[in-house]
């Protein structure tokens, strides 16, 4: 690449900010010189305000304007000074070759009005000056206040020219451009350096789009069998499981004009406008097709129509949505457009933006499991000092459910943590403590608790612990603290085995060793408090799946009451009657209470090593699986090895 520096051709952006200087100025102007403000104009009076102030000898001068009736008044220094004159116009602050009058009346004939005026002087002895004015400067100063208004005429016709030629900057060239697409565009001159060798794991959803990025550069291959290049992709996952990323891969690899924008950027207040803007990104991007369009989030405009009560046919998303329809597979459409878009909410779109045609494609990008945990890690791993010998392996099993946005933040805060620490290079216990920090929260040793307190946070976390290890299906311990984290006074952390079907047996252990907590409470002192919330939480949630969504309660039998789609007819009244809606209560309370009866005897039968164990708890704060080995001894239940599904 040659170190010449091209020149900058572009055109510096015209910002309008000024624009708004140049008119307050003008009003100003307007305020001191016009002729029509309030504020320069002289204060009119009646005719015979005016005698009583000429007796006074407060008036310098008449001007008599011939021909017009009129007269100004100008007071002498001294009279402007005096409280009766407090409202009579000042004599202007910017310096003038002409004397501006105090105040104006109007007269009936001129003669006689001389005749009095005259009179009035004599026999007063006044100095005051009589003079007299033509009515041809009149039109003088009536053109001369016509220019600021024609000074803004030409402005205002300045600025839409800059429009309309589309050089305009701020907030002008916003208001003026509203209708036009935010998309970002990424090309042959724009620098993209994700490709799908950062993409780690999620090897389905990679085959599928490499297919498409395949299809643009080597058309041939696939129109020579008489394929035709998909109108649109949908990738659809939880969060942070690498939509996004699998998008700017698509950019980086596939070196054709690629759009990128958020499903939000089409929502205006202005009707009308999410529409405009899907139109004008489409007609950008077919003159540059074959080109790629990539919609994140795009649930925001997506969502199904009709659902809403209070929504009509003239709703501005629907609007936009229904012209996004039209441009993916309308009566004109260009087939050399692709459309990407992802979202984490598919059950809320509209049928008709999923159909073939449009996404002819759903991609599903799933959490990874343990082997693709792996490669995310040894992409995170890249920039950092690792320690010698660091097992990744482990760490890809001690990160079960995460997320690749989850791996990736692991990796950071066990680097914070090991320059917090001042090491050298990020280890083993790094990553241990970045996942606690993580899943529980920062630690808090300086929290104030009693003893009592204490005592009940370490038999509570025991009985958690004694309960999940008595049982077969239950997952295995990996450590115990009642050190205080984030909004808990102690936690446990388990190493939960990843299944692809569950059982009623597994599902009932579970929940038995999630009541094990306020169980050993029970047990041991005969009271229960509120530290059992976010363990009821779970037990409850998983007793109403058992009965409602997954069939498995003998009373209810095989029936679900869950919807896939969201898109219930049902509305808001449930899909069952008020007997059913009984028996499902009395059935899910019949679930959680056996489970809780179950868990007391357990810890009935080993009460001492319950008390053991959280002797042990008390005074080390933090125990692992190796503490409950050498009082329980090893776990009789063998876990059965998990099948791999690769090929």
């Amino acid at each position: 690449m040659s170190d010449n520096k091209k020149p900058n051709t572009n055109k510096p952006k015209f910002n309008a900010y000024w624009i708004y200087g140049i008119v307050i100025a003008i009003f100003i102007g307007m305020q001191l010189f016009g002729g029509g403000s309030s504020f320069n104009e002289a204060k009119p009076i009646t005719e015979n305000q005016f005698l009583d102030y000429l007796r006074s000898g407060d008036v310098k001068t008449v001007e008599i304007i011939r021909n017009t009736h009129i007269a100004e008044v100008f007071l002498t220094q001294e009279a402007l000074n005096k409280e009766v004159h407090k409202g009579a116009r000042k004599t202007s602050i910017i310096p003038s070759s002409t004397e501006t009058a105090n105040y104006k009346f109007e007269f009936g004939d001129q003669q006689n009005f001389e005749d009095l005026l005259n009179l009035t002087i004599k026999e007063n002895s006044l100095t005051t000056e009589k003079k007299f004015e033509t009515e041809n400067n009149l039109w003088g100063e009536f053109l001369l206040s016509l220019l600021p208004f024609v000074l803004i005429i030409g402005v205002w016709i300045y600025i839409m020219r800059r429009m309309s030629s589309g050089g305009g900057g701020g907030p002008g060239g916003q208001i003026f451009n509203i209708g036009k697409s935010k998309a970002k565009l990424f090309d042959e001159n724009t620098e993209v350096k994700t490709t799908f060798k950062d993409v780690a794991g999620l090897e389905g959803a990679k085959e599928e789009v490499q297919e498409i990025v395949d299809f643009l550069k080597n058309p041939e291959k696939y129109t020579s069998l008489g394929g035709k290049i998909p109108k649109g992709a949908l990738l659809v996952g939880s969060p942070g499981t690498g939509k996004t990323l699998l998008a700017k891969a698509v950019a980086g690899e596939a070196k054709v004009p690629f759009f990128s924008l958020s499903g939000s950027d089409f929502v205006e207040m202005f009707v009308g406008v999410g529409a405009s803007r899907v139109r004008d990104l489409f007609k950008q991007a077919k003159e540059k097709s074959p080109s790629i369009i990539f919609i994140d989030e795009i649930d925001a405009i997506g969502r199904a129509r009709g659902k809403n009560a209070m929504s009509g046919s003239n709703d501005e998303r629907e609007n936009t949505l229904n012209q996004l329809l039209t441009e993916m597979d309308g009566f004109g459409t260009n087939t050399n457009v692709i459309v990407l878009a992802a979202t984490n909410r598919a059950d809320i779109l509209d049928k008709a933006l999923m159909r073939a045609g449009r996404f002819d494609r759903q991609i599903f990008v799933d959490l990874p499991d343990v082997r693709e945990r792996k490669e995310i890690f040894e992409v995170h791993l890249r920039p950092l000092k690792k320690a010698d010998g660091l097992d990744i392996d482990f760490l890809a099993k001690q990160t079960p459910g995460f997320s690749g946005a989850d791996i990736a933040n692991v990796c950071n805060e066990a680097a914070l943590i090991a320059a917090r620490n001042g090491k050298k290079e990020v280890d083993k216990q790094d990553f241990l403590d970045a996942v606690d920090r993580i899943v529980g929260g920062l630690e808090k040793k300086n929290k104030i608790i009693t003893p009592s307190e204490k005592r009940a946070v370490a038999f509570h976390e025991a009985g958690h612990a004694t309960v999940s290890w008595m049982l077969e299906h239950a997952a295995p311990l990996v450590k115990v603290t009642i050190v205080p984290r984030g909004q808990s006074l102690g936690a446990a952390w388990y190493l939960p085995e990843e299944r692809l079907i569950v059982r009623p047996e597994q599902m009932l252990d579970e929940m038995c060793a999630a009541l094990g907590g306020r169980a050993a409470e029970k047990v041991i002192f005969d009271k229960i408090s509120t530290g059992a919330l976010s363990d009821l939480e779970k037990v409850t949630k998983q007793a109403r799946a058992m009965v409602t969504v997954y069939g498995l309660s003998d009373k209810i039998g095989n029936l679900t009451y869950y919807d896939s789609s969201g898109q219930s007819e049902y509305g808001f009244t449930k899909p069952y009657s008020e007997e059913t809606a009984i028996l499902i209560d009395k059935e899910i309370s019949a679930i959680i209470e056996k489970q809780y009866q179950r868990a007391i005897k357990l810890l009935e039968a080993n009460k001492d090593k319950l008390t053991e164990l959280a002797e042990v708890l008390l005074d080390k704060e933090v125990i692992f699986k190796d503490n409950l080995e050498k009082i329980f001894g090893k776990r009789p239940f063998e876990k059965e090895e998990p099948i791999s599904t690769v090929k």
